[in-house]
């Protein structure tokens, strides 16, 4: 497998579809190949240095997951076993194999479902201003990394610039239509609770996530990628206390760094520390390894 980050990702003969801040879309015809490169964005902007481990921790985690889930919910996941791949795939092995998977195609739902079970980043903020998130109103007295009382549903619609805009479910429902908000509100909450509860029995609190939906035709599916450090907030069980904010096991301490250095958070971004990126890796790998209880492919 790779013997050294992958930050650019081309396969000469096969359309790339479009490439993403992380990941990179390849078109197979009947079906897609998503291919999750080791970049990493802070604050917006894509850094010059990859982290090594950091897609064979997505990849492989999504499809954790998306196994777990099945059922659940149908997903657009076939499969992570590059031993599996077409024929016209085996010569990339080494830019493939442990990060990259093959899924369906499906049309994405214009909005990103976003479940909070504790009151971090931009869900914190807001509270501060108005004790609501997301027009949901919560008690008087929360702090910073707080527990809600339950988990609530807070979409946000997909920016293709910048931030995402969070929403109110009643824009949700404008955008999707009411049937379908509904599901998708209750789909990700349900899944959600089961995450969070798994990774609980194994030292990690799941703090908030993002999922996204698609369809088939009438078919509801989940798609892109799942219960990840990239898509969620992951703090270690034994660190966490009330107030203060807890470490993550994602690109904090790329976040940390970055906040000490006289930088405008435009492009292009500062090289990062050999020790900082040592520290990144290790973060994402040790959380696939104590969710998954496997060791982590690459």
């Amino acid at each position: 497998m790779q013997t050294s980050p992958q930050s650019v990702v081309d396969l000469p003969g096969i359309k790339k579809l479009r490439s993403g801040k992380v990941r990179e879309v390849f078109d197979l015809g009947e079906t897609l190949l998503f291919v999750v490169s080791d970049r990493l964005s802070a604050f917006d902007v894509v850094l010059d240095d990859p982290i090594p481990h950091k897609g064979a921790v997505l990849n492989q985690l999504s499809a954790f997951w998306f196994k777990k889930f099945g059922d659940k919910i149908d997903n657009h996941f076939i499969t992570a076993d590059f031993d599996e791949f077409p024929n016209e795939l085996k010569k990339f092995r080494d830019q493939l194999a442990g990060r990259s998977m093959i899924v369906k195609k499906t049309q994405p739902l214009a909005v990103e479902c976003v479940v909070r079970g504790y009151l971090a980043g931009s869900g914190w903020k807001e509270y501060q201003m108005s004790k609501s998130v997301c027009g949901i109103k919560l008690p008087d007295g929360l702090q910073l990394a707080s527990q809600l009382p339950e988990p609530i549903f807070t979409p946000s619609t997909k920016a293709e610039q910048g931030h995402d805009e969070n929403i109110d479910m009643k824009r949700c429902a404008e955008i999707l239509g009411q049937e379908l908000a509904d599901r998708v509100s209750k789909l990700s909450l349900e899944i959600y609770s089961t995450g969070r509860e798994y990774a609980a029995q194994r030292g990690i609190i799941i703090a908030d996530t993002k999922f996204e939906f698609g369809k088939i035709d009438n078919q509801l599916l989940l798609i892109d990628e799942v219960l990840t450090p990239d898509s969620s907030r992951f703090w270690p069980a034994d660190q966490y206390v009330v107030g203060q904010s807890p470490p993550s096991f994602d690109k904090q301490f790329v976040r940390d760094y970055l906040e000490t250095l006289d930088w405008d958070k435009t492009p292009p971004a500062p090289r990062l520390p050999k020790e900082i990126i040592e520290k990144t890796s290790a973060k994402y790998v040790e959380a696939f390894e104590r969710i998954t209880g496997e060791k982590l492919k690459w």
